[in-house]
């Protein structure tokens, strides 16, 4: 499938939440289910011995592309399922040889990235965590780790890195998939699209996290009017998991407006 790199405008980051929160309308249960599957193999993945952290990081670019898959099957009017995260991998060897390739050069980089902050922030990241996990830890205690200074630099370390790492990786599944790519031609490609739609990459973090934000001051000035501020978490899960959703049901739009004719733009009109 041929493909031309295009620079969106910086107003198409807001369209592309917009038309993410409509396509999660059409099916909401679906698309729900398709985001609990994924955390739930993510879950038994942590069980397999050694790899298991690295197996889970490595899962990352199979479910947005997976994602993608399953938002185009909603755009045509077909159904969402969990066997589109494995679509992908069926047919072409090459193809699925390179996505693999993709996966493990993602987990590496994930884990290495995760190592480097806790070095960064001398161990009180991974002290924090265990501090966290242990089952029912003093609120004194999470507040004075929380305070030092190494748990701020590795946050922070790890933010910047992350968001580094998400560049190449961000289209290179999609490109590999439906351009024919090979591993190292889409991470350059995808790097390449996502600085020129800076702008619009720009908008589109910004409005995901407003909306974040206004649904975070709206519940909390709700539950304090009605006296349950105890319910904060109630509602808090279910909503970090639309969020979730919705992000992931946005990457076919920033991969349509970065690529020009796409799958999207062979669908029938409605």
């Amino acid at each position: 499938m041929a493909l031309s790199l295009k620079t969106p405008a910086a107003s198409r980051g807001a369209i592309w939440v917009r038309e993410a929160f409509r396509l999660f309308g059409r099916r909401p249960l679906a698309f729900s289910g398709l985001f609990a599957a994924f955390l739930f193999a993510a879950l038994l993945s942590m069980f397999v011995p050694y790899i298991g952290g690295v197996l889970q990081m490595m899962m990352l670019p199979l479910l947005s592309l997976g994602f993608m898959v399953a938002s185009l099957a909603a755009l045509r009017g077909d159904p969402v399922q969990p066997g589109q995260f494995f679509e992908p991998l069926r047919g072409d060897p090459v193809r699925r040889k390179a996505l693999l390739t993709l996966c493990a050069l993602y987990g590496l980089g994930a884990i290495g990235l995760l190592a480097f902050c806790n070095w960064v922030s001398d161990g009180k990241l991974v002290e924090l965590q265990i501090l966290l996990s242990s089952g029912n830890p003093k609120p004194e205690e999470i507040d004075a780790l929380a305070a030092e200074r190494g748990v701020f630099v590795g946050t922070v370390v790890g933010f910047v890195g992350a968001a580094l790492l998400s560049v190449p990786f961000w289209h290179a599944p999609a490109l590999v998939y439906w351009g024919g790519q090979g591993v190292a031609q889409s991470l350059f490609s995808s790097t390449l699209a996502v600085w020129r739609a800076k702008g619009a990459f720009l908008v589109y973090g910004l409005a995901l996290a407003g909306l974040v934000a206004v649904f975070v001051m709206v519940s909390a000035l709700l539950l304090g009017l009605f006296g349950a501020p105890e319910l904060a978490l109630l509602v808090a899960m279910p909503a970090l998991l639309m969020f979730s959703t919705v992000f992931y049901v946005s990457l076919i739009f920033t991969f349509n407006d970065s690529f020009g004719q796409t799958p999207i733009d062979e669908l029938p009109a409605p």
